[in-house]
């Protein structure tokens, strides 16, 4: 089971994917994609543990090669500690304009293997290939075949989870990193999904894993024993997920048109701020840094939220929703000043300051709400 050398999803008697709507999904994940192109670009770097992030003060890590995971360190992990768990950790500075570049030599890649793409991050993306537009033959082929031409264009390598859906096939694809390939046929899922550990499920941090420990469920299979009224119970509307997760079911469609919900950014400083001037300067550079951002994506919206996390961790957010779209700079910048002034002065100095515009309309008409996560100014 859930080995690339085993037959594709298609093989077997197992019903064809029509009959009970089971598509052909890959999940394509660059493995430590931010670090790879750092030791990609940078040959030096080859082989030693090397973080993308910012090296000093509240920095944070974005990305770790394998080499520095082996000693702990992970995304997101504050860089002192990062450096603590690693001595002689490298940091490089992000360069995300050369990671959207190779980002896009990616996709197109996937584009040319089927029309059905869904970005979830520069990084990966899930793929349905039910239809075998090249004659290929599999989708366990075609992903091969994805990650050869990968590794040609781009001197990176990806890891592939291959099966009959979007929860199953992202599962996959995390089981045999790096440079991996993961198959899970029809019939195979539930009992997949029910050998790992909790930890493993999508949606399920650190803080979700203790209560359920707390619960007696450590596994998929403790999960798959609970039925749906007691998972309800204690996970009120989560408790549906994880009933169908814990038995490999999932009927989300790919979504090729996926519209962004906002677009912001927020930044941490290395020093707490409290000044008043400070905080204007400092909202100044983020307006310039989201504009371009809302620019590029041609986006228009009508909610312009300010988010200031202050030095005891505490987070505040204020919105200010408009019975317009919000199209020009001036405008933008205009609200988001205006909400900074209202809360100043501030009870106490902010670590982090962030901005966004949401309620998005764009050239499709079509308006979403909600926040996506926001993209780090490092």
């Amino acid at each position: 089971m859930a080995n690339p050398d085993d037959s594709d999803i298609e093989a077997g008697d197992e019903p064809a994917p029509e009959a009970e709507g089971l598509r052909k999904i890959i999940h394509v994940d660059m493995d430590a994609f931010f670090a790879s192109v750092e030791q990609r670009d940078h040959p030096e770097l080859r082989g030693k543990p090397v973080a993308v992030g910012g090296s000093s003060g509240r920095g944070v890590v974005a990305a770790a090669s394998y080499e520095a995971r082996k000693f702990g360190v992970r995304s997101a992990m504050p860089s002192v500690t990062a450096k603590r768990k690693c001595p002689d950790l490298i940091f490089c500075k992000s360069r995300f304009d050369v990671y959207r570049e190779v980002s896009e030599q990616i996709r197109a890649i996937f584009h040319h293997y089927t029309p059905h793409v869904e970005p979830l991050s520069l990084d990966e993306a899930y793929l349905d290939v039910t239809e075998d537009l090249h004659g290929i033959g599999s989708a366990t082929a075609i992903a091969q075949a994805i990650r050869r031409e990968i590794r040609e264009a781009t001197q990176l390598t990806a890891s592939a989870g291959v099966s009959y859906n979007k929860f199953l096939a992202k599962l996959a694809s995390d089981q045999n990193k790096p440079d991996g390939l993961c198959v899970i046929r029809p019939g195979e899922g539930a009992a997949f999904v029910q050998s790992l550990p909790i930890r493993r499920f999508h949606g399920i941090g650190p803080k979700g894993a203790e209560k359920m420990a707390r619960l007696g469920i450590e596994t998929g299979a403790d999960l798959a024993a609970k039925d749906r009224a007691w998972l309800g119970a204690h996970f009120g509307s989560f408790g549906d997920y994880l009933y169908r997760a814990a038995r490999g079911i999932d009927l989300r469609p790919v979504r090729t048109n996926r519209i962004r919900k906002s677009i912001g950014g927020e930044r941490t400083f290395n020093e707490d701020i409290s000044a008043d001037a400070d905080l204007r300067d400092t909202l100044e550079r983020i307006i310039e840094i989201v504009w371009e951002r809302i620019a590029a994506k041609q986006a228009r919206g009508r909610t312009v939220t300010l988010k200031l996390k202050f030095n005891n961790f505490q987070l505040a957010t204020r919105s200010r929703s408009l019975p317009h779209l919000v199209a020009e700079k001036a405008e933008f910048a205009e609200v988001a000043r205006a909400i900074l002034e209202d809360e100043m002065p501030l009870p106490m100095p902010i670590r982090l300051m962030g901005l966004t515009l949401s309620n998005l309309e764009r050239e499709d008409k079509t308006v979403a709400r909600g926040d996506d996560p926001q993209l780090s100014l490092l």
